[in-house]
Order: structure tokens, then C-alpha cells, then sequence
């Protein structure tokens, strides 16, 4: 379970979060790609997330890298998502309002509004060893809360093994700079509404993005 007092994608004040975009470009990320996505602008990211990503890499434990399995998304792909997965919510939650199945979908997909993926500021990364090897990490990177039961939180209980794992990946992430979203493990972003409302910035650095 996820605690009442953790700031879901959904919420009015990550929305009211003011952009000043950069301008920054999508550049493409110069890490081991993942075939999650089949997108191929998926590889894409802001410049200074990029940079960022190799800063996180080089803070690895030896033997570990990243691999990026999505960036970039395009609204319409976002909306695709939020779309199916907001279907599955309400039949999982048949008495839910409104408002319960926009908190519960933004547990995995965040509205397109305020998508850091769509800003280009958000990475879906996980850990390979030095054969590119995806380790695991306590249940598969994309799972949702009820495909994985309730694994795919970044807190939740998994195996020591895949503990470690975390640990060392969101030590490397925050020293580069990259947020976590608690409900999923593998999303880190930077520049975007939820970065600059978690960490008291006054305005996010990127907002969404064409590709």
C-alpha cells in the first residue's frame, strides 16, 4: 500500500506547478536500450537529463550499469495508457467516484497535462550487469500495482537481493539530480512539475514537448 500522504501524479498542486521551459532539445540517451517500448523516439530525453543519466551510471557499484527502457513519450501515447489502464481501474474498482479512478490510474500513468515523459523529462531505467544482463529488481520493470501485487512501489517489500539493487540505483539516481515516483521503482525524472514540487523548486524547467 501506498501511504495517504504520498504526492500522486494526480494531485491539483503538482498541475499548478508553473513551466518555464528551457528550450532544451531531445537528445538521445547514451545508455543500453531496453526493448520495452517499441517507439524508437523512446531513446529520447532533454539534454541535461542525459547528461544526468551518465553522471547516475558512472555512480553504480562496479558491475552495474543502466539501461533505459522508455524516455520520451508522445501525448497521444500517453493518453493511450492512461486510457486502457483507467479501464481496467474502473472494473477492478466498480464503486469507485470519479476522482478515485483519476488517484488510482495516476499510481501507474500519469495525466497527459502533467506527464513527465511527455516533457522529456522522465526515464524508465532499470539495471544490467556487465554482459547486459536485466537483473532483477523484485518484480518486472511496467508491471502495474496488481500485476506485480503491490511490488512495483519503490518501498515495498522484495527479496535482500533485489533490495540491494534498488538501493544502489536510487543512491546513484538522487546523487545525479532524478527524482523517484514512489509507485514504480524504475521512473526517476528531473525538470518536470512533480521534480520541482518534491523539491521545492519554484517553477518546473520543461513542460510537454513534440517530438
Amino acid at each position: 500500500m501506498i501511504s495517504n500522504d504520498v504526492v500522486l501524479l494526480h494531485d491539483p498542486r503538482v498541475a499548478a506547478v508553473p513551466v518555464v521551459d528551457s528550450g532544451e532539445p531531445l537528445v538521445v540517451a547514451r545508455l543500453p536500450r531496453l526493448h520495452v517500448s517499441g517507439d524508437p523516439q523512446g531513446s529520447r530525453v532533454r539534454a541535461t537529463v542525459a547528461h544526468r543519466l551518465l553522471r547516475a551510471d558512472a555512480a553504480l557499484p562496479a558491475g552495474l550499469h543502466l539501461a533505459l527502457a522508455e524516455g520520451w513519450r508522445s501525448p497521444g501515447a500517453q493518453a493511450a495508457i492512461v486510457a486502457r489502464y483507467g479501464s481496467r481501474v474502473r472494473l477492478d474498482h466498480p464503486g469507485a467516484t470519479p476522482d478515485d479512478v483519476e488517484r488510482l490510474t495516476s499510481r501507474y500513468v500519469a495525466p497527459v497535462a502533467v506527464a513527465p515523459h511527455v516533457a522529456g523529462a522522465a526515464v524508465d531505467v532499470t539495471l544490467v550487469d556487465g554482459t547486459g544482463r536485466e537483473l532483477d529488481l523484485g518484480c518486472p520493470l511496467d508491471a502495474t500495482p496488481e500485476e506485480s501485487d503491490g511490488r512495483c512501489f519503490t518501498d515495498a517489500p522484495v527479496p535482500p537481493a533485489a533490495r540491494a539493487l534498488r538501493t544502489a540505483l536510487s543512491e546513484a539516481m538522487s546523487a545525479a539530480g532524478f527524482v523517484n515516483y514512489p509507485t514504480e521503482w524504475w521512473h526517476w525524472s528531473f525538470g518536470d512539475r512533480y521534480w520541482a514540487l518534491v523539491t521545492g523548486r519554484p517553477a518546473a524547467l520543461y513542460g510537454p514537448v513534440a517530438a
